[in-house]
């Protein structure tokens, strides 16, 4: 695969990782920073903003749900990852890359309608620290 389209399938593997859909980006930016060295903070900067975008697709779904005494009623208050986003507000959104519960803060973080910039900014910031960890160990 040539460097474009390394970098195309690595967005595109870290925003759908980032969804409610299964799946991990980590194998695809180790594969790309180990064939192409040299697009190390390209790759970088295209995996978190591919991740924090398919974080705000979450965040979405969450700002559509339906109101809070519905979804309540039906989960009998068994809503962790409200409670943590109501103590901590957007800043929770640091471990939105965390398998499981990253993508219940997320949607959490928009039913609870957290204001977008800031848990995009919050959601980037942990993302990106991730990759940029991976990245490290790798080279």
């Amino acid at each position: 695969m040539d460097e474009q389209s390394s970098l195309i399938a690595l967005f595109t593997s870290s925003f759908l990782a980032a969804t409610l859909l299964p799946g991990g980006s980590e194998a695809v930016l180790a594969s790309v920073l180990l064939a192409y060295p040299d697009l190390h903070w390209h790759a970088l900067v295209l995996a978190t903003i591919g991740n924090t975008l398919g974080g705000m697709s979450s965040y979405l779904i969450g700002y559509f749900l339906p109101n809070e005494q519905a979804i309540l009623k039906k989960s009998k208050n068994n809503l962790r990852g409200l409670q943590w986003v109501r103590q901590h507000g957007s800043a929770i959104l640091l471990l939105s890359w965390v398998p499981l519960i990253g993508d219940a803060l997320c949607v959490a973080a928009g039913w609870l309608r957290i204001h977008w910039l800031s848990a995009a900014i919050f959601m980037a910031i942990g993302k990106f620290a991730r990759y940029w960890i991976i990245a490290t160990a790798i080279s």
